[in-house]
């Protein structure tokens, strides 16, 4: 801080002074630290701590500490007034006091009562004297009754009377009671009731008021301390005995009159605040009722009658509740009125309480007070706790309510009092008036450096104390003007304001206070930062109870804040802390915020908040908690009927779901104790529904809700509701007529459940009759769910009806159902019974319908039987297996698919019903053309040579046809993407197994493809494949030396010697000869390994 100041200021620092800026008003006025930390300022002194107005000396306490603290420089000094005298506490050694302090405390070992008065603390230095408020010190006696023998009350019967409580005085608040000697209350009502003085008034004596014992009690809740009255004794005279009997017990009617107030009209006044109390209490018979009206307005919307009726209390009462209320007590006789006139005061108010005041040399100083109150405020003024008259000053003056000091000088610094009063209290304020000259001393410090954001506002301080004020200016380092501008101000306290900041802002500025008596002047330096934003923000969500919820914010800010930038969440503007321990549910991870297992609780607003030392940015997301809705509550029963009730309840919490329905449940005691059922479903918008019920069951409900998220809880059930018997409201359903038997009908049906009784006694009436005959009913009472009929007739029509029947009466009226008696085989077989050949394997099949009288029951539909009688290739007859096809329902044709090519069948046709399959029809013969043959068994290569391969194959296993040869095909298929020619032999005899292809590709690769063929086609393709070699060896000779007829000679004759020399090892055995494991493996060859190239193959037919 660079400080210039005017010679022979320096005695003028003995004044105080303030900030430029602070010249609003305060109670005092403080010197700034920073202040006394460069210079010593004298301050006037000011009262910091006093007692309050009232100090009251309750026996319990120890001691009374009356307390008066004042501060200023020099250190001020304190004296005592009692009742306007001077009172030194110091020359009393019982009382307790601390140096350098205005208090002292009376300790509570002696006679407190030379203490009692009212005190006055001023605290003085040399600038001046401040003075306390008054202080009451209060010294409280013992309240007590005094000790009197009271004469009994004689009364009439009839006749009003009031006892006399007469409370002694005390510390309020203060409480009556009426009670007997044994602490029981006196009961009142409208006849007897206590007024607010105490006394305890009877409009009219009864003979029970006789007793002995009346007693007022008076407690003082704050010196805890309960006193009572003698007790008081009421004597009833009743009327005399030799009256007549109508009029010896009669209390004679009397017109009302007012116990209490007296006369008929009255003033009442009160302060403002207080509860305004009014009461009128009257006597007569019958006893009166009490109306309360206020003259020309309404009773105030907050007053309460009380007392029954005898009292009216306006609590806190206001100007506006003044005025005149009358009471009007009444009976059949008449009326007794009284007016009271309210007027509601107030104690002093300030309307302008003087303020200290820091004025220049030379200045005109006004010093204001005024106060309101009723009555009218009494002002008084005093100066350093002296009146005016007694500290004259010839620049002062008063006018009105105004105090003037004109061309004020440093002499006339000093503390005024203004004392405000009237009957209901004071009011007491010191204005500490300061009259100084001081340069320019800025306490913010030099060198700050202020951080701001782009667009954002800052603030600059400039603090500065001085007097009179300073003008200050502020300037960039890189001009000698003044900032100017419409987004530069500079505020009364010097701080310079800086909206919507530029990047060009930044740089150094300079404070400078300037003053009659000096100047002085700071730098500071500004930075503009780039602003902080969130860059994505969360977004609002549904999640479901128990999932785990997540929430995303990336924020943008200074990289100059790298170290200092914070990303805090925020819940119900309440922070959240993450502990990371295993019961934590929070997580913040690359600023996505995980809450596990999501609860209610969870539910809210949550505030991404991105923070750097300068500013933040916020956004904020609500987090709505999905869960099954709660329990309904408060179900309640109404609309009790013999076969209905109504369900009312409260839905529970939907949780952020709309309930879509509510589920009635119902449980009963005598059928499924314990098992609750489903009811009705009513729609979520409703909370009742009249339920339909069964007769003779006690029933208990419970209602859940359901929204989007599933079902909730079941409520608590309700209280049992039993309905009373009565006769069943259904009959049986699903009946089924049955025949296992040819001259039976079984009757059954679906029996009503047992909560569809509706009573005791259940039974069923079974009513049957032939619905081709005109018959009556046959009837049978039956109390399980079937019903045999004996001896039908097979297959005839019935009518049934089966009626239901408790203790209280018979079910609706039934409905007739139809059905047959028992069905029989049917009794004949299909006529005219014709084959028609479609192709190779199917054939259709017609037929004639057999009548309706031959089927003896329902028609089920027809069968066809069929069986291979043998092939046409070979005559030789083979039965085969029996095949059949079933055709449900009334037909006369149908299609037989898979049967064999070339071959010889045979069927036959037959009905069916219930009971049975009929006689099959005559068997027709058919033959099916050929087809084309099946694929070869067994195909391939016997031998490999160089130029040549070797095939061999087996005939088919059905030709389907006379075979008359085979299709052989042979193509290359080297690795190679190269592919070959496709060559086609075709061999005429059928009776050819084997072949050899010559002229082949040395290691090559082959495929061959071989058929069978008829006069219709050949048929599918079975392969093989091989690679030829790359040398001919000998044995492959003229087509190999396996294939000559030597070759073949001199194997069967080796074949024949080992088997002479295996028969003779045989003979040698059984003789005893003994041979190795290993001789008898020798001699015992894998016979597996032999016949490898023989062509013989077996065919096998299955026959029925």
């Amino acid at each position: 801080m660079r400080l210039q100041m005017s010679p022979g200021l320096a005695t003028v620092l003995s004044l105080i002074t303030c900030i430029s800026c602070a010249f609003e008003t305060t109670a005092a006025i403080d010197i700034p630290l920073e202040v006394l930390g460069h210079v010593n300022i004298e301050q006037l002194p000011t009262i910091t701590v006093q007692s309050p107005s009232s100090l009251i000396a309750f026996p319990f306490d120890e001691s009374f500490p009356v307390t008066c603290e004042a501060k200023g420089n020099p250190e001020p000094e304190f004296r005592w007034t009692k009742n306007g005298q001077e009172f030194d506490p110091f020359l009393d050694p019982r009382l307790m006091k601390e140096e350098n302090s205005g208090t002292f405390v009376i300790p509570n070992n002696g006679n407190l009562t030379e203490y009692q008065g009212t005190y006055r603390c001023y605290a003085s230095n040399k600038l001046g004297t401040a003075i306390s408020k008054e202080i009451e010190f209060i010294v409280p006696h013992v309240p007590k009754f005094p000790k009197e023998t009271l004469e009994p009350v004689v009364v009439e019967e009839g006749q009003p009377f009031t006892l006399k409580c007469n409370p002694p005085k005390g510390i309020p608040p203060l409480q009556i009671y009426w009670m007997t000697i044994s602490l029981q209350h006196i009961e009142q009502d409208e006849r007897v009731s206590m007024g607010l003085n105490g006394d305890l008034h009877f409009s009219h004596a009864v003979e029970r008021d006789s007793r002995r014992d009346y007693c007022c009690f008076a407690a003082f809740p704050r010196i805890r301390t309960i006193v009572q009255k003698t007790a008081m004794s009421v004597i009833v005279k009743t009327k005399k005995s030799d009256m007549s009997p109508e009029t010896a017990n009669a209390i004679l009617d009397r017109r009302p009159s007012l116990l209490t107030p007296s006369g008929v009209r009255s003033e009442t006044k009160l302060v403002k605040g207080e509860d305004l109390k009014l009461e009128c209490v009257a006597e007569g018979f019958p006893t009166p009722q009490v109306d309360w009206v206020k003259m020309g307005h309404q009773l105030p919307a907050k007053a309460k009658l009380e007392n029954h009726g005898k009292l009216l209390i306006v609590p806190r009462a206001e100007q506006e509740d003044s005025g005149k209320y009358m009471c009007k007590a009444k009976n059949p006789l008449g009326e007794a009125v009284h007016y009271f006139t309210v007027t509601v005061e107030e104690p002093p108010e300030w309307e302008s309480e003087p303020q200290s005041q820091l004025s220049m040399i030379g200045s005109d100083v006004h010093i204001k007070c005024s106060a309101s109150g009723s009555p009218q405020p009494t002002i008084t003024w005093m100066v350093n706790g002296l009146p005016l008259q007694e500290a004259p000053a010839a620049n002062r003056r008063v006018f009105g309510d105004t105090i003037v000091l004109h061309n004020a000088q440093a002499p006339n610094s000093a503390v005024y009092q203004c004392e405000a009063s009237n009957i209901h209290g004071t009011l007491l304020s010191n204005a500490n008036i300061m009259i100084m000259n001081l340069p320019p001393m800025i306490l913010t410090k030099e060198g700050e450096d202020y951080s701001a954001v782009e667009g954002k506002g800052v603030m600059m301080h400039c603090s500065v104390f001085s007097s009179p004020p300073s003008s200050i200016t502020w300037s960039r380092e890189d001009s000698t003007e003044s900032v100017e501008g419409p987004r530069f101000t500079v505020h009364d306290n010097g701080t310079l304001e800086i909206y919507r900041v530029e990047k060009d802002d930044t740089g150094q500025y300079t404070c400078l206070a300037k003053n009659t008596e000096g100047t002085s002047a700071i730098d500071s330096m500004l930075y503009v930062k780039d602003p902080t934003r969130i860059a994505v923000a969360p977004e609002d969500q549904q999640i479901l109870i128990g999932t785990v919820a997540q929430l995303s914010c990336l924020a943008e800010y200074d990289k100059s804040f790298s170290n200092y930038f914070e990303l805090l969440w925020e819940k119900d503007d309440m922070e959240i802390s993450f502990n990371y321990t295993e019961n934590s549910r929070y997580f913040v991870e690359d600023g996505i915020l995980q809450i596990i297992n999501v609860s209610h609780r969870d539910q809210g607003v949550y505030t991404c908040v991105a923070r750097t030392p300068v500013d933040q940015d916020v956004a904020s997301a609500l987090l709505m908690v999905l869960d099954v809705p709660d329990a309904p509550e408060n179900l309640v029963l109404s609309d009790h009927k013999s076969r209905s009730v109504k369900l009312k309840w409260i839905p529970g919490d939907d949780h952020n779901s709309s309930t879509t329905e509510f589920v009635v449940e119902y449980e009963e005691n005598q059928w499924e104790p314990g098992n609750w059922k489903e009811l009705l479903r009513v729609p979520g918008n409703h909370n009742s529904a009249v339920l339909k019920l069964h007769g003779h069951v006690d029933y208990r409900f419970r209602v859940s809700g359901v929204n989007t998220v599933g079902r909730g809880p079941s409520s608590e059930p309700t209280e049992r509701y039993k309905t009373p018997p009565a006769a069943p409201d259904k009959n049986p359903e699903n009946i089924k007529i049955e025949a296992h038997l040819p001259h039976e009908m079984d009757i059954n049906w679906e029996p009503l459940l047992p909560i569809e009784h509706n009573g005791p006694g259940l039974e069923y009436k079974v009513s049957y009759k032939r619905q081709d005959m005109e018959e009556d009913w046959k009837e049978h009472m039956v109390k399980r769910h079937s019903f045999v009929v004996k001896n039908t007739p097979t297959f005839v029509p019935y009518e049934i009806k089966i009626q239901t029947r408790n203790h209280q009466g018979w079910g609706p009226e039934p409905k007739v159902v139809t059905g047959y008696s028992g069905e029989d085989f049917p009794s004949s077989a299909p006529d005219d019974v014709a084959v028609e050949v479609m192709n190779s394997s199917v054939v259709k099949v017609s037929w004639t319908r057999v009548h309706k009288d031959k089927l003896n029951g329902h028609l089920g539909g027809y069968r066809i039987n069929w069986w291979r009688l043998r092939s046409l290739v070979d005559s030789k007859k083979s039965h085969g297996d029996k095949h059949t096809l079933t055709f449900p329902g009334d037909r006369n044709h149908a299609t037989v698919p898979g049967l064999t090519p070339f071959s010889e069948y045979s069927l036959i046709v037959m009905t069916f019903n219930g009971r049975g399959n009929g006689p099959g029809s005559h068997p027709v013969n058919f033959k099916t053309p050929e087809g084309v043959p099946e694929k070869n068994p067994v195909f391939r290569v016997t031998d490999v040579q160089k130029h040549t391969v070797s095939l061999a194959w087996a005939p088919p296993v059905e030709p389907n046809g006379i075979l008359t040869g085979y299709l052989l095909e042979y193509q290359l298929i080297n690795d190679t993407d190269e592919v070959g020619p496709s060559q086609t032999v075709d061999i005429s005899n059928p009776d050819t197994t084997k072949w050899i292809l010559r002229n082949l590709e040395p290691m090559s690769r082959y495929k061959f493809n071989l058929r069978s063929c008829t006069t219709v086609g050949c048929g599918p393709v079975v392969s093989e494949e091989c690679t030829t070699t790359l040398e001919t060896s000998l044995a492959s000779t003229h087509g190999g030396i396996s294939t000559q007829g030597w070759f073949i000679g001199l194997m069967c004759a080796i074949a024949l010697l080992t088997l002479i020399v295996l028969i003779a090892c045989f003979v040698n055995r059984n003789k005893g000869g003994k041979y190795s494991v290993k001789e008898k493996e020798d001699l015992h060859p894998d016979v597996e390994s032999q016949g490898m190239n023989d062509d013989t193959f077996l065919t096998t037919t299955r026959s029925h």
